[in-house]
């Protein structure tokens, strides 16, 4: 019986994290000036490097908070932190970086390579801020 419980509460919680997920994915995709999911399907290296960054940087807190949340809700509260926060880095690179819109559409993987890397550092840094 406490198998069987366990087994209820990692698939809530693994399950909820997935929907989390896909949540950020089109809530990010519809946020940035471009079409990720366009320009990866059009094999764009820049667009495909940016968002699996922001994916990463997305999933490393969602993670921690797994392990932190006294509670489902808990969970999705941080969910929701973890998702403001890789919005406010990707206009933190969008700032720093000019035209990093029309660079990602044309594929300049230097701009993709940076805003994965500030993707990822974003979210180890958010994941360690939530580990309480």
């Amino acid at each position: 019986m406490e198998s069987f419980k366990l087994l209820l509460s990692f698939s809530t919680y693994f399950f909820t994290g997935i929907v989390m997920l896909m949540a950020f994915l089109i809530i990010y995709s519809r946020i940035t000036p471009y079409n990720e999911w366009c320009l990866i399907k059009a094999n764009n290296e820049a667009a495909a490097i940016g968002f699996s960054g922001a994916s990463i940087g997305y999933v490393t807190p969602l993670a921690s908070a797994a392990i932190n949340s006294v509670g489902l809700a808990d969970y999705i509260i941080w969910g929701g932190v973890a998702l403001v926060a890789q919005l406010i880095i990707f206009f933190a690179v969008f700032l720093a970086i000019p035209h990093l819109g029309q660079r990602i559409e044309n594929n300049e993987k230097a701009a993709g390579i940076f805003l994965c890397a500030a993707s990822i550092c974003g979210g180890i840094l958010n994941a360690a801020c939530m580990s309480y």
